[in-house]
């Protein structure tokens, strides 16, 4: 195809936009909802991955030294775990730390403790957090090889349900764009199909005078795709809107440093926007594609 012939094919997209605005807006309308959805599910999936990440990453691992500890094994199991890119950080609890916290627990009861020993039965403590729950079983075992550690404490149970939630969520997350994908690209086929129908006679004209198949299909993928530009540009503009409403409810009463804190729409609403684009231009392109094809095998 030469480049007169693709430019004039650019042009003829254009033009089949304002030759059709009905099919046009009912494209726009369709393929706006189906992104306004995915748009939706989007949010929900970063901030239930984040939700999670943040769980996983205080798995209940807890270090317990001997009590006769040296001061140089201290400061090498956290040298050691300083180094280690499996964890994220950790905290060293002294005895006194630890007999605090369990008075602390204790409420009203925590007299019982007033002239308890601490020195002689409590151990220094380290608190770790991971980068992936899944590193759990690894990471102790290397840890409880560490000299001047006494025991290394986990649940497994805890480790075992994070890491399968964790993988729930990213494979829910796949799975829901591919199905909400092909729905969307269903649909808006069968609305340019309609499109296509009105103009069959002119495609079997063009194709009986010499009109190659690309020359034909051109104009119709370039009105798809500028069709599904524009639904993702506006569906990125409501989802954003209706999350940044939500987000400020939402917030008033949760912490932004706690587990449960919402994402802030600045920080992921460029992503979406790529996404939504991206999204929007293949389901317009390649819907509009397949629905031609049955038209220009004359």
């Amino acid at each position: 195809m030469s480049m007169r012939a693709f430019f004039n094919s650019i042009r003829e997209g254009f033009r089949g936009i304002i030759r059709h605005p009905l099919v046009t807006m009912a494209s726009i309308t369709t393929i706006m909802l189906m992104l306004i959805i995915m748009g939706a599910f989007y949010m929900f999936s970063v901030n239930a991955r984040r939700i999670m990440t943040k769980l996983s990453q205080r798995p209940p691992i807890e270090v317990y030294m001997m009590l006769q500890c040296t001061e140089e094994q201290r400061d090498f199991v956290a040298n050691k775990l300083g180094s280690n890119p499996d964890v994220i950080d950790y905290t060293l609890t002294s005895p006194l730390e630890n007999y605090e916290s369990f008075k602390s627990n204790l409420g009203s009861s925590s007299s019982i403790l007033d002239d308890f020993d601490y020195n002689m039965y409590l151990p220094y403590t380290f608190n770790l957090r991971l980068s992936d729950p899944s590193l759990a079983d690894a990471v102790c075992t290397e840890i409880s090889t560490y000299p001047g550690v006494s025991k290394v404490a986990q649940e497994s149970n805890v480790m075992t349900f994070l890491t399968r939630a964790s993988r729930i969520v990213n494979i829910t997350t796949a799975v829901s764009f591919a199905v909400l994908f092909v729905i969307a690209l269903f649909i808006i086929s069968n609305m340019v199909r309609i499109s296509v129908y009105s103009r069959a006679n002119e495609i079997e004209i063009m194709k009986f005078v010499g009109a190659t198949n690309n020359y034909i299909r051109l104009p119709y993928v370039t009105e798809g795709a500028i069709v599904g530009l524009f639904s993702a540009l506006t569906s990125w503009a409501v989802v954003t809107l209706v999350y940044h409403q939500v987000y400020d409810k939402a917030m008033r009463s949760i912490d932004p440093g706690s587990f449960y804190a919402l994402a802030t729409s600045r920080s992921i609403m460029w992503h979406e926007l790529v996404i939504l684009v991206v999204m929007g231009l293949i389901i317009g392109a390649v819907g509009s594609g397949i629905s031609v094809r049955k038209y220009i095998k004359v």
